[in-house]
């Protein structure tokens, strides 16, 4: 009796070994471009993200910020404020717990200031800000609802509504979930990653959904530096798209 014949791989040109490596998890397989942007990242921080450089340059006075925002305005402190009607106290500490920082930009740091100084500015930004942070709505409503309020702040020289504005606070108070969206660094950052991202210069829901979805796969790429938080991705990005970090 003659044995059956051994089954061949559909594609005769292609070795069994080889084909069950190209089987094996594609998934897995690295991004080229962000491959290309970790070996950037890797040139200026030899030890990814824990090198005391990137901890001085980039990380710290970010992750600073965050521990006085937990200092003055946790959950629990920044609720009681509310009900003690504390607004321009919120509005207070959060702009000096943010003017410590670079993230904005002078006339945007003046913008916000501006818009608070009245009483009604203040309650309009404590109370919206309290909500996206703390509200039981779902992100997507949150997110709208604070932009909305924003939107209704005393101007004076300078628009409130800016992307900075809208997600430096989040980012912040919590840097597992929030990311701060500087545009033109960041989508410069994201392209060269392979991930355009679709703007609006107005901000919104969709393209902030979309901006954290293209940062998470970044993100997942990265899982091995063991990247700690939105800070670090920032932090990542930051260096993928700003003129401070030349190829």
């Amino acid at each position: 009796m003659a044995l059956p014949r051994k089954r061949q791989h559909p594609d005769a040109s292609v070795s069994a070994p080889l084909a069950r490596r190209a089987r094996v998890h594609p998934a897995r397989q690295p991004n080229r471009l962000i491959a290309r942007a970790r070996r950037k990242f890797l040139r200026n921080f030899p030890r990814g993200f824990r090198d005391e450089t990137y901890l001085e340059w980039e990380r710290d006075y970010k992750f600073n910020a965050c521990l006085r925002w937990q200092e003055n305005l946790s959950e629990a402190a920044f609720r009681q404020l509310i009900r003690d009607r504390q607004f321009r106290e919120i509005a207070r500490l959060a702009s000096a717990i943010e003017s410590r920082t670079n993230l904005l930009f002078s006339f945007e740091k003046i913008a916000l200031r501006d818009a608070v100084r009245s009483p009604a500015g203040a309650q309009v930004f404590a109370s919206a800000l309290f909500e996206f942070l703390h509200g039981e709505d779902e992100p997507e409503i949150r997110f709208a609802s604070w932009i909305a309020e924003l939107d209704l702040l005393p101007r004076r020289q300078t628009r409130v509504l800016t992307w900075p504005l809208a997600t430096v606070f989040g980012f912040i108070a919590q840097p597992k979930e929030h990311f701060f969206f500087k545009p033109t660094v960041t989508r410069e950052a994201l392209q060269r990653c392979g991930l355009p991202l679709g703007y609006m210069s107005r901000p919104s829901w969709a393209v902030y959904k979309a901006l954290l979805d293209s940062v998470r796969k970044v993100r997942r790429e990265l899982a091995d530096m063991r990247p700690r938080d939105m800070i670090d991705m920032q932090s990542f990005l930051w260096v993928q798209g700003s003129d401070e970090y030349p190829e």
